[in-house]
């Protein structure tokens, strides 16, 4: 354990930032209703941050993956503030006054949040001053302009003026000219200029043109020396402003509420909605203004006004590198001993090789559990919608996309399918935050081809993820189905743990055309499901229910046991049900990578629960749904958190996990994490997190590294029972 790793484990919970209220000795009776035994959404979504932060800050992790981490962290507050503190604004604003699960008005929870982001952005920037002196002892260094030679200079102008100075667009501000419209997340430079003999100041916007090909840090030279797109604009203002006196050169940036839907009622169509909300998030609100804390305090509060926002809250100064979330370029870098070691993912065991027609595996060998980024997406998913589309038994090809990737061959594969005669159907849900557009596109180009593309059911978003494949076998139509935990996304597929399942079983066949026929009509007549736990209808009272029966079930004898293993825990539903497991006796072991509103180890109301998060080189992604069942055991996996919102508001599709085999698979996942002491880190009452110490060498591995090891022993053991197959059969062939 490193002293950086110790002292962090010591110091998170010391601070009581975040989700913490005081925590006095519980009484014996507990009122549910009430608001002290749930933590608040954003402040424990801010909290698992601060774990990301750590793995910037661990000396373990190898320095461009802490790069890497602290661009995670920059990200990941941009989308908190388009999104969550967007939305609480958009309540203010509103008027309204209800108060949260927790007992918070939407104004303390944006009061309480800005305290807790401006915290992290204290310890961001440090650790980045840090990061940079320790990228700059292995030869990789970001340096400002001024700190190159004269001859380095003369390069970057020549680059400055032949690829730069076209796309610039300066902008003045006075009575002719009036305040120029900031686009979102945008870098800016506000530039003081006057004339030699004319005291008079001229303001002047320039927004540095980023995603146009030229990266946010410019290589100089063949070695890893970068000097700053907005650093090199600075100092060719000359060119910009011939003759002028530049008095200042300000950074800024600014970032607006992702929170423009609109009610279905003001739009003729969903496709309409989608492209209005579009155009309007490019106009809504500003939430946040970020400023070089060298801009002066005139034109901190001459921005505040102008943008029309507080200039004591909503305006954050910022020391070292603005938008940080740009530094994924520097953590890219390819310096292989500076990375992770390198992870290639393995075929699936059972797809390795010259494996046969997949259907023809699924129908005889049974199904199959796959695990992302363990086991490759591209022979397992992709290859099952490929032969799908080639295959001339295959009828129909239904498939529901949420996101996908730009290069992801998933899209051409659908098009082949619907060029080689099949029923294609897909139902793309334009409401997927952030991939709007791009699904957009991708529908418009699936129709275009013939495909069948609906958009789901009005007033709920389409979460699932399911591919459903009907094939004339030679006895018959039979159902053939992908359900997973991730996106149909090639990228994310090796960045993101998430678990899928490849079946024929015939009742969840039947139960995902009820699923489809449910989709594609746009409403919901009686569906009858047999096995699927599909939401809004059925799932969130089928946990509540499997809950109570665990806890009618519970004995000394017959000990019940509950494990989620899931992104978030809000439901408030849900958490109370596991409050009265736990004081029930039933034991609780929950895996939760960020918001969880339930407080753990509380005596006589949550001192049978355990609550972990897993942070580490891949995103914890994967939902798993286990119940103990008096024996009988029970394991779910799907596209649901237990949200509000994904069990109220959404289409998401659990199914079972049935066969013993793959049951084993999930419970060595449950009992890998569980046990994690390089990567895990436990809750406390209050809302804060310690992480765990390995104390034998055999725990200084993560549970992601052992599964990846697991991974590779499974398809190991494989090509040794096929190498002795081979061998038994050339044996009886020489007989």
């Amino acid at each position: 354990m490193t002293k950086t790793t110790a002292q962090a484990g010591k110091a998170t919970p010391a601070k009581k930032t975040g989700p913490t209220q005081a925590v006095g000795k519980a009484p014996r009776s507990f009122d549910l209703t009430s608001s002290e035994w749930y933590l608040n959404r954003e402040l424990t979504w801010l909290e698992f941050n601060r774990r990301v932060l750590h793995e910037a800050r661990d000396e373990r992790t190898p320095l461009l993956e802490r790069v890497m981490f602290l661009a995670i962290i920059g990200s990941n507050l941009d989308e908190f503030f388009m999104k969550r503190i967007g939305g609480l604004k958009q309540q203010v604003g509103a008027g309204l006054k209800k108060l949260s699960i927790d007992g918070r008005t939407p104004q303390q929870q944006i009061d309480e949040c800005h305290v807790v982001v401006r915290d992290l952005l204290r310890q961001q920037q440090e650790l980045e001053s840090r990061l940079l002196g320790l990228l700059a002892a292995k030869d990789i260094r970001i340096v400002p302009y001024k700190a190159l030679t004269g001859e380095q200079q003369e390069e970057m102008d020549v680059y400055f003026y032949d690829n730069i100075y076209p796309l610039l667009t300066p902008q003045g501000m006075d009575p002719a000219h009036p305040f120029p419209f900031i686009s979102n997340l945008s870098l800016n430079l506000l530039v003081a200029t006057r004339y030699k003999s004319d005291d008079h100041i001229f303001l002047n916007r320039i927004k540095v043109p980023t995603g146009v090909g030229i990266p946010r840090f410019i290589r100089v030279g063949r070695e890893h020396l970068y000097v700053q797109f907005e650093d090199l604009i600075a100092n060719n203002l000359d060119t910009i402003f011939p003759g002028m006196v530049i008095e200042s050169c300000e950074l800024f940036r600014v970032t607006r509420n992702a929170i423009t839907e609109k009610t279905l009622d003001q739009a003729n169509d969903l496709l309409a909605m989608i492209e209005t909300a579009l155009r309007d998030r490019k106009f809504a609100e500003i939430v946040r203004l970020e400023v070089g804390s060298c801009m002066s305090e005139s034109h901190r509060g001459m921005l505040a006004a102008e943008l029309g926002i507080d200039r004591e809250r909503d305006v954050f100064a910022v020391d070292g590198i603005m938008a940080k979330r740009d530094l994924f370029e520097i953590s890219s870098i390819d310096r292989p001993e500076l990375h992770y070691p390198v992870h290639q993912p393995y075929d699936h065991y059972r797809l390795a090789g010259d494996s046969p027609n997949i259907f023809h595996i699924i129908r005889e060998e049974g199904a199959l559990l796959l695990q992302h980024p363990y086991e490759s997406f591209d022979s397992s998913v992709e290859r099952f919608l490929r032969e799908a589309s080639t295959d001339p038994k295959v009828l129909a090809i239904k498939m529901t996309l949420y996101r996908t990737s730009s290069d992801s061959r998933i899209i051409q594969y659908l098009l082949d399918a619907a060029h080689n005669g099949k029923q294609v159907a897909v139902v793309v849900e334009l409401k997927a935050r952030f991939d709007e557009s791009a699904n957009i596109h991708w529908a418009g180009y699936l129709e275009q081809a013939g495909v069948h593309v609906t958009y789901g059911v009005v007033g709920l978003k389409t979460h699932s993820k399911v591919i459903f494949v009907i094939r004339q076998d030679y006895d018959g139509l039979r159902r053939y189905a992908h359900i997973g935990t991730g996106n149909y996304h090639a990228g994310t597929a090796r960045l993101y743990s998430d678990i899928g399942l490849l079946t024929c079983d015939p009742q969840i066949g039947r139960d995902l055309t009820e699923l489809f026929n449910f989709l594609t009509m746009g409403y919901a007549p009686a569906r009858n499901y047999k096995k699927l736990l599909p939401s809004p209808k059925i799932l969130k009272k089928a946990l509540l229910e499997k809950i109570e029966r665990e806890i009618k079930n519970h004995s000394d004898k017959n000990p019940g046991l509950i494990q989620f293993k899931t992104n978030a825990l809000e439901d408030r539903d849900i958490t109370a049900a596991l409050y009265k497991a736990s004081m029930a006796g039933v034991r609780v072991d929950l895996i939760v990578r960020d918001t969880c509103r339930l407080r753990p180890g509380i005596e006589g109301l949550s001192e049978n629960i355990r609550v972990i998060s897993i942070v580490g080189r891949f995103l914890e992604h994967s939902r798993i749904y286990y119940f103990r069942n008096s024996g009988r055991e029970e394991y779910f996996t799907g596209s649901a958190d237990i949200m509000k919102r994904n069990l109220e508001e959404r289409v998401e599709v659990i199914t079972p996990i049935e066969p013993p085999e793959l049951q084993a698979a999930l419970r060595e996942i449950l009992d890998v994490q569980l046990n994690d002491q390089r990567s895990a880190w436990v809750m406390q009452p209050d809302g804060t997190y310690i992480q765990r110490k390995p104390k034998l060498r055999g725990e200084q591995r993560s549970s992601q590294e052992i599964l990846i090891e697991l991974a590779a022993k499974r398809l190991a053991k494989a090509r040794r029972l096929f190498k002795k197959k081979i061998k038994k059969i050339a044996k009886r062939k020489v007989k």
